[in-house]
């Protein structure tokens, strides 16, 4: 097992292994403060698998459990779910000294965590990731949020958990395609920050060597939220491929998952940066071989109008400007602010 220390606002630990469903129980109960009782959050495809685990790991540990299941998909990260669910804990007589848990993927752990976040203005909160891309990126650094019509994650908080379990068994349910989503993720890492990991990528199947990547994705987000926990600066590099990724999202009506959409974003920019001069074409050609090979797309069907639409409600925007991040070397990116009308002509030479 693999562990590392996130010192942001609170402190905590995030464990990376196999088995560790069955050690959320004890966990639970080494949490600073006495918690009383968990409210488990999970999905309607979680459910089934590890639900049943994780309230019994509780439950051995004495720890009154009660768990509530909303359908899984996107679709259910709105305003409706949330307050169905806060609804829910006050008629549970949730109180301060209890948790909430969230089990799965990205759409449950932002959910989950917002409702945390402020559910009595705040309760403590874990996160138990059950795919790679929440393992690697949504379970860690705080972000919670839910969808509203205009965009996504338009409303939410900077709310760090107490505790992060990423158990890598978990991952062995994925289907390939859900797998794929956190590939993406993976490749950004990689992107902005690290030469060696794309090297590693391209000589090894992520598959074989799960733990080693999901913990150097883990540490590399540490290092961005501890200089920069409230997204005022370096923070904003985790964002590559996310502008044009959620305006494809938002377009397709969420019928494009947040990873293959992402896959695109990084495609678009990073094509439009090679044009401008500012990044090397060896760039692009290894971001679309290891697309490739972890089988994931590269363009999409919207027209350029269409990605700048969904662009503008952006919560990166500021006024009439937004920041985007452009590969500038291999493992290397900046950020950049542009004007909004500039953004339309980097999609433009994304889409030639």
């Amino acid at each position: 097992m693999t562990q590392v220390t996130v010192s942001a606002s609170k402190a905590y630990e995030v464990q990376i292994g196999t088995a560790l469903l069955d050690t959320v129980g004890e966990q639970v109960k080494k949490l600073e403060g006495k918690v009383q009782r968990v409210a488990v959050i999970t999905d309607s495809n979680v459910a089934p698998l590890y639900l049943p685990r994780v309230e019994t790991s509780l439950k051995n540990a004495g720890i009154a459990t009660i768990s509530y299941v909303f359908p899984a998909g996107e679709e259910s990260k709105n305003g409706e779910t949330y307050l169905s669910i806060v609804e829910w804990l006050a008629s549970q007589e949730l109180t301060r000294n209890a948790c909430i848990l969230a089990l799965g993927g990205g759409v449950v752990g932002d959910l989950a965590g917002f409702v945390a976040a402020t559910y009595l203005r705040g309760i403590a909160f874990i996160q138990v990731p059950t795919t790679l891309l929440a393992a690697v990126d949504s379970s860690v650094g705080g972000k919670t949020a839910i969808d509203l019509e205009a965009g996504k994650n338009l409303v939410g908080a900077f709310y760090q958990p107490r505790l992060v379990l990423c158990d890598l068994d978990t991952f062995d349910t994925l289907s390939p395609a859900v797998f794929a989503d956190g590939c993406a993720e993976v490749i950004k890492y990689g992107m902005i920050r690290s030469a060696n990991l794309l090297a590693d990528l391209k000589g090894t199947h992520i598959k074989n060597q799960l733990e080693e990547v999901v913990a150097q994705c883990v540490g590399m987000k540490r290092d961005i939220v501890e200089a920069d926990e409230f997204e005022q600066g370096e923070r904003k590099l985790l964002n590559f491929g996310h502008t044009l990724g959620h305006a494809i999202e938002k377009q397709s009506k969420y019928s494009v998952s947040h990873g293959k959409a992402v896959a695109i974003g990084m495609v678009l920019i990073t094509k439009a940066a090679v044009k401008q001069g500012v990044c090397p074409e060896e760039c692009l050609t290894l971001l679309e071989s290891l697309l490739e090979k972890y089988e994931l797309p590269s363009n999409t069907v919207f027209s350029i109008e269409e990605l700048f639409d969904g662009a503008m409600a952006d919560k990166k925007r500021s006024g009439d400007s937004i920041d985007i991040v452009i590969p500038v070397a291999v493992g290397k990116s900046e950020i950049k602010r542009i004007d909004m009308e500039k953004l339309k002509h980097w999609i433009e030479m994304g889409k030639q």
